[in-house]
């Protein structure tokens, strides 16, 4: 058995002591004891996540609602935290897809209004559409760093080396680099 298969049995053994020493002496009483144990649960479980043990915590919170509302609440509480969970995994890739797109657009817009100028001005050879596909950052699966650099008119991306640089060194890239 593992340190943490100990803890959480320690911690199942301390739900049940509390559910057991305030069981119920009569009829009337029964609702508010039932009720102050659900509340002992909770409450346990908050200090269990401050103290970062979230296993724990999540077994008590599953024991509070078994005894608010049997297994059947439990499996519907369960389902509906998984079912929230992905769907918050399928917004945050589907924002990110968004960001890079809108990225790519503004890329693509910087790209159109820097037509007609020398070639050898290096804001207008900075990003050509395979520029940013052959840089260092885009061939080691970094694509979204030079989209996010470039965006944000920060960096260009060097036709001659493929390197991100940013716009404060271009007279040094140029000069003791690439030219």
């Amino acid at each position: 058995m593992n340190h943490l298969d100990m803890e959480m049995m320690e911690t199942e053994s301390t739900m049940n002591s509390a559910q057991n020493t305030s069981a119920p002496s009569n009829t009337a009483t029964t609702g508010n004891n039932h009720d102050h144990v659900i509340r002992e649960l909770l409450t346990s479980s908050r200090r269990l996540i401050s103290q970062g043990k979230p296993s724990q915590a999540l077994q008590a919170v599953v024991m509070a609602v078994r005894a608010n509302g049997g297994d059947g609440a439990v499996f519907q509480t369960l389902h509906r935290a998984r079912e929230l969970y992905r769907n918050k995994l399928q917004a945050n890739i589907a924002a990110d897809q968004l960001a890079s797109l809108f990225a790519e657009c503004a890329i693509a817009e910087a790209q159109s209004t820097k037509f007609g100028r020398s070639p050898h001005d290096m804001s207008t050879t900075s990003m050509a559409p395979e520029a940013y596909e052959s840089s260092i950052l885009a061939e080691t699966g970094r694509n979204q760093i030079v989209l996010d650099a470039f965006s944000d008119g920060s960096s260009f991306i060097c036709l001659q080396c493929g390197g991100l640089v940013s716009n404060h060194r271009k007279d040094e890239h140029c000069a003791y680099w690439c030219c």
